[in-house]
């Protein structure tokens, strides 16, 4: 009888501990990656630039790219820059925005990318997703996953501690998010992936449940780890879904809404999962969410991010356009203005007690 199985795109390697960027070169020698030697490395002009005279004179094959910025154009310009290097691997060394780009651009070429985390600000290190500013606002834009992932964790607590406290917010949206996958499961029978499922909620509750904290590397293990697995949730369901549901409406909302007032990715969908639950009814998962998300110094509330209530519950209510199609606890409750406002109070009034 035949084994029925399917193949999982996952990257090759994973290596998380602190001192990881000192085996980096081994990591890339890989003849899977890069048998000669010749890199094309993406950096921005802050913490990559500062790793480059580290990492330097271990990559002598290499050849550096400075990433200007985290938009579309940025994308194509590095693409176009590595077209006649003859690279056997892309390396994105930085935060989110070079990651991305090198992303994109390792697609556009047709080349194995390697990511080399440098923040935990969000799970794009290893999604199948690049998200990159465009003439129309952000654009969301399908990548290959990375062949590999390096992320050194004295590298990580080294950076503003406000990138940590995002990606806390993002992994631990991961729970709301399933919830209105499975939600839109029952209502209108949209197909679940259980194992895409399983994962992304896994990776939400082990940061939720664990007691460590920011400085930690234990638990920055954990929450890199988390980020990881919800890249992968994304790559085996084909689509955002297993980490982005009302929560990142809302927090996509915000951008569009108040695109100069906006706060962290991480802040805004973490405030937003919390109120998703509250919507949902599980008003113990919600309050659970919230403790712990203050207890890593996250807001809770709208305010704590620069939003008036008013101006919060207008991103609520206008959340719903930002990812047409999409079926989450909003959609399903279709509430009137006043019925968010009031249902908005009532999470303010339960989290603060």
């Amino acid at each position: 009888m035949p084994v029925l199985t399917r193949l999982i795109p996952s990257p090759l390697a994973v290596d998380i501990r602190p001192g990881a960027l000192d085996d980096l070169a081994d990591v890339l020698a890989d003849e899977r990656i890069s048998r000669s030697g010749r890199l094309a490395v993406a950096i921005s002009d802050g913490s990559g630039a500062r790793l480059r005279r580290r990492l330097e004179p271990s990559l002598p094959g290499a050849e550096w790219f400075e990433v200007g910025g985290g938009t579309i154009d940025d994308a194509v310009r590095l693409a176009d820059g590595m077209r006649s290097g003859h690279y056997d691997a892309i390396v994105g060394l930085g935060g989110g925005k070079v990651i991305d780009c090198a992303k994109f651009a390792a697609a556009r070429v047709g080349l194995p990318m390697v990511a080399v985390a440098t923040n935990l600000s969000h799970d794009g290190i290893c999604s199948p997703v690049s998200i990159l500013d465009n003439d129309a606002g952000r654009g969301s834009y399908g990548v290959p996953t990375p062949i590999a992932l390096v992320v050194d964790l004295a590298v990580i607590r080294e950076a503003p501690i406000r990138f940590v406290r995002s990606g806390i917010g993002d992994a631990v949206s991961n729970i709301s998010a399933v919830a209105d996958w499975e939600l839109a499961h029952r209502v209108s029978g949209e197909k679940i992936d259980g194992l895409a499922a399983a994962l992304a909620r896994q990776a939400g509750e082990a940061v939720l449940r664990h007691p460590g904290g920011c400085g930690d590397d234990g638990f920055l293990t954990v929450l890199t780890e988390g980020l990881v697995l919800s890249g992968i949730a994304m790559t085996i369901a084909g689509h955002t879904r297993p980490s982005s549901g009302a929560c990142h409406e809302i927090s996509h909302a915000l951008d569009l809404l108040y695109p100069r007032r906006a706060a962290s990715h991480g802040e805004q969908v973490g405030i937003g999962a919390a109120f998703a639950t509250f919507l949902r009814g599980d008003h113990e998962g919600a309050l659970l969410m919230a403790r712990t998300l203050r207890r890593h110094g996250l807001p809770v509330v709208a305010e704590e991010i620069g939003f008036t209530d008013d101006e919060f519950v207008r991103a609520v209510r206008f959340a719903p356009r930002t990812r047409p199609g999409r079926y989450t606890v909003l959609e399903h409750l279709d509430m009137s203005p006043e019925r968010t406002g009031q249902a908005y109070a009532e999470y303010v009034a339960a989290v603060a007690g």
